[in-house]
């Protein structure tokens, strides 16, 4: 797909659209949904830069920028919610949802900005610094609430695994998930689900049960916001499974080597994802993953 092509998501829904936004100059990496329904909604926002393919795939499917009712970042993560406060300035009349824990990072971006650019290192320069979102133009969720859009509704469910602020969001009209980053990385050149655990709060026992608790809908098709739709057939047991392993190799290598340096290295040097993304990109997602699960196994061992 091209930077702003839009889709149809298919697998027998309704109503529903996704936008490859071209993120990190690769393509194949990000997903934004387009909810097309009585009050239309766009799920996640990509990290700032591509808020003016997101509108111009919104007028492609036939939703003004003043009729979008919802913009519907999963969590605050910046390659998901990065876009909000543009999209919230380009579309005067939508409200910005979000789980509670994350609302005060979209209102005051300015942590949330330096945080991102100690994470992520010189891949910053493929973000836009984030824009306020207004407070009053935020609503804040937790889990069980529902968010109405006439006829179609998006249940929050909380999934803190990735990060404590995230949530996925159930369509039941289309039996479909917004999976965030709940169910790993969908990776369409592989036709593989990988996981992904960056740090500081990644926990693993939650992971698996956000896993679960996505497995629990039952549902037909997940939207994956890295990337794109499937069918959900056994791409949840899938990542269980990757994530399980990975934890298990990560314990082992550090074992073997005892310095955590090497270890991320290591995996750095033979990370398998060069050929789908950029090498640059692979290699960036490979170090942050490996530290995302060494701090865990610190705090588990607390």
């Amino acid at each position: 797909m091209k930077v702003g092509e839009v889709r149809e998501v298919g697998h027998g829904t309704t109503d529903l659209h996704y936008v490859e936004t071209g993120m990190f100059d690769i393509e194949g990496y990000s997903s934004v949904y387009l909810l097309d329904a009585e009050e239309p909604a766009v799920i996640e926002t990509g990290i700032g830069t591509e808020w003016e393919a997101i509108v111009g795939a919104m007028e492609t499917v036939g939703i003004a920028p003043e009729e979008l009712a919802y913009v519907a970042p999963t969590h605050v993560h910046l390659d998901h919610a990065g876009g909000a406060g543009y999209l919230a300035e380009a579309c005067p009349n939508a409200e910005v949802v979000i789980h509670e824990i994350g609302a005060p990072h979209l209102v005051d971006p300015g942590r949330l900005w330096e945080g991102t650019k100690r994470a992520v290192g010189d891949q910053i320069r493929h973000y836009a610094e984030p824009k306020p979102v207004p407070e009053e133009r935020i609503r804040e969720v937790t889990d069980g609430d529902l968010i109405d859009l006439g006829d179609h509704e998006l249940a929050v469910h909380h999934v803190p695994g990735h990060a404590p602020h995230q949530v996925v969001h159930y369509d039941p009209a289309n039996d479909a998930v917004f999976t965030a980053d709940a169910a790993g990385i969908y990776v369409p050149d592989m036709d593989a689900v990988k996981p992904t655990t960056p740090p500081p709060n990644f926990d693993v026992p939650q992971a698996v049960d956000d896993t679960r608790t996505i497995a629990d809908l039952g549902p037909s098709v997940l939207c994956y916001s890295h990337f794109g739709p499937l069918p959900a057939e056994d791409r949840l047991d899938e990542h269980e499974r990757a994530l399980t392993e990975f934890v298990e190799l990560v314990e082992e290598r550090r074992e073997l080597l005892g310095d955590d340096e090497a270890v991320v290295q290591q995996f750095v040097e033979g990370t398998d994802l060069a050929d789908a993304w950029s090498p640059d990109r692979a290699r960036a997602v490979a170090e942050m993953d490996v530290r995302g699960i060494l701090r865990y196994l610190d705090t588990r061992e607390e």
